[in-house]
């Protein structure tokens, strides 16, 4: 018999290594229950060994696989009878110029970090309007980095999918009805202390870029060297609550660097545009409607 309770049903993506994976244990150990889509769930076992299948279930997923990812909502549906909270955290980065990376490297990239999510968040709209009870909806984190933000020399194809799933966000909670309370949030951390730069792909330098004075041998550097100053143990509490949030902000910045990101970023760009605001605005044609801008922002 189906039944719904005040326990939530998380469904995670990635939840074996680092953020994922605090966030999944920081879960089970809430109460709440979770559904673990890993690529290798053997890389669970212990998990699995201290946890009933009716608190956790591990799903074996490759986000690039469209036929995959329905059939984890399928073994959702089935085992728990509902979802509260989706979480779209698997991902890695290739790190190298533009011109040393593979396209097909590149392509394969984009596709987990981006139509992976897409694909996963087209199901999750589906599941919380049509399994989940009516008005009950449920939330979406999809986690970038500040990397979604800003970009970095040579992380340019991991900023892109980054960039891409920010956008996407950002336009695909705007077409949610009020009614259904469907809820997508961009969770963007800093450096935090996981094995992120470890388990990147590093490609060599392109020669023209191999100094260590060029920016993106600079950056190479700074990823490998950097201290990491971000708790993923605490990264998991705020995404639980934000999670829990009525009406949760449509970005939500972990970590100190992260935000000192965003503000410069912010500022530069407010910077740029007032240098350049004559030239922008004398484009418009003439008479534009005097109301036009009121318009325009409910577009916003």
């Amino acid at each position: 018999m189906k039944t719904f309770d005040d326990t939530r049903v998380w469904f995670i993506t990635g939840a074996n290594s680092g953020l994922g994976l605090a966030l999944l244990k920081s879960v089970l150990a809430s109460g709440e229950r979770a559904i673990a889509a890993v690529r290798k769930p053997n890389t669970l076992s212990d998990l699995i060994q201290d946890h009933p299948r009716t608190q956790l279930l591990v799903q074996q997923l490759d986000v690039t696989d469209a036929s995959q990812i329905a059939e984890a909502f399928r073994a959702a549906e089935k085992h728990f009878h509902r979802l509260d909270v989706v979480v779209n955290n698997a991902g890695y980065a290739i790190v190298g110029e533009i011109e040393a990376i593979p396209e097909d490297e590149a392509r394969l990239e984009i596709e987990t970090l981006f139509w992976g999510p897409v694909h996963i968040t087209k199901q999750a709209i589906r599941f919380f309007r049509e399994v989940n009870p009516p008005g009950h909806g449920g939330r979406i984190l999809n986690v970038t980095s500040i990397g979604g933000y800003s970009g970095s020399a040579a992380l340019a194809y991991y900023t892109a999918g980054k960039f891409a799933l920010e956008g996407f966000t950002d336009a695909f909670v705007r077409e949610m009805p009020p009614e259904w309370n469907i809820k997508g949030v961009v969770v963007e951390p800093g450096g935090f202390d996981t094995n992120w730069a470890s388990a990147s792909t590093i490609v060599p330098p392109h020669p023209a870029y191999n100094t260590e004075t060029s920016p993106s041998g600079q950056s190479r550097t700074l990823l490998q060297t950097c201290p990491r100053i971000g708790d993923i143990n605490r990264a998991a509490r705020a995404m639980i609550r934000i999670a829990s949030e009525p009406d949760p902000p449509l970005r939500l910045t972990l970590g100190s660097d992260a935000w000192a990101i965003v503000e410069s970023a912010a500022k530069r760009t407010l910077r740029e545009a007032g240098k350049w605001k004559e030239l922008s605005l004398s484009t418009d044609l003439d008479g534009v409607p005097s109301d036009y801008m009121e318009k325009l922002q409910m577009l916003l």
